[in-house]
């Protein structure tokens, strides 16, 4: 579990880097309500944008984007609706993104990411 946690931690750090290397501003963090956890809220322009973050060693059991199910979407939504709710925040705009991190071991990692999720 230790390892998974890591790499978990990793993964996100990873996804953090990348998104504000592409002009996004990260607000939270690891959000946390009695429904579940959101990876990361972030600020594209005037949209407020939940990103779910994947992380894997290698692709030999899936890609990182196949453990998003469309159960994990719903509850992605009902997430930054919960969010939204509690924030003082001008929300504006709500976009659902999904990063995919492959980070093997002794390699590179290798960042994806799709936006607006649906």
């Amino acid at each position: 579990m230790a390892h998974n946690t890591e790499l978990g931690r990793r993964g996100e750090e990873l996804a953090v880097g990348h998104l504000v290397a592409r002009g996004m501003q990260v607000i939270e963090r690891n959000w946390r309500c009695r429904l579940g956890e959101i990876d990361i809220v972030a600020r594209d322009g005037h949209d407020t944008v939940f990103v779910e973050v994947k992380t894997r060693t290698s692709a030999d059991f899936g890609h990182p984007f196949e453990a998003i199910t469309p159960m994990k979407l719903a509850r992605l939504r009902r997430l930054a609706i919960a969010w939204c709710e509690q924030s003082e925040a001008v929300v504006g705009r709500i976009r659902l993104d999904a990063v995919a991190v492959l980070a093997p071991v002794e390699a590179p990692a290798l960042i994806e990411h799709l936006e607006g999720l649906s």
